[in-house]
């Protein structure tokens, strides 16, 4: 897979472990456990960008891996949209909303230049 030996060296896998981690201490707020639908569906979208890096990168072929990084960056779109409504509905503080969508902006950029940059060594 290039000069990645595995998902874990890729920068975008790294900053959306760590993004899941902020996801996944926002959820165990009080307000946000009790609304268990929100809280699973985002926990399940957010832990969907990066096991989708993860499978592409293994299944070891460019076709694959595009594959699963549209699938991972549809997630990140899943997860943004889960925060606006989190937000329309006064669950979340606007500075946490703030940075948490920033944070998966920038997931879903990186994950469109590593699309790039797949297809263009394809």
């Amino acid at each position: 897979m290039g000069k990645f030996t595995s998902f874990e060296d890729l920068e975008v896998y790294k900053l959306t472990l760590s993004f899941t981690i902020k996801i996944f201490r926002l959820l165990n707020e009080a307000q946000l456990s009790r609304e268990f639908a929100f809280a699973d569906q985002l926990k399940r979208a957010t832990l969907s960008i990066s096991n989708n890096i993860a499978e592409g990168f293994e299944r070891e072929t460019d076709n694959e891996l595009l594959r699963f990084l549209y699938f991972s960056k549809g997630s990140a779109g899943e997860v943004r949209n889960i925060l606006n409504v989190l937000k329309a509905v006064k669950l979340i503080e606007a500075e946490k909303y703030g940075e948490l969508k920033n944070d998966v902006v920038i997931i879903s950029k990186q994950l469109s230049n590593y699309i790039k940059y797949v297809k263009k060594r394809s």
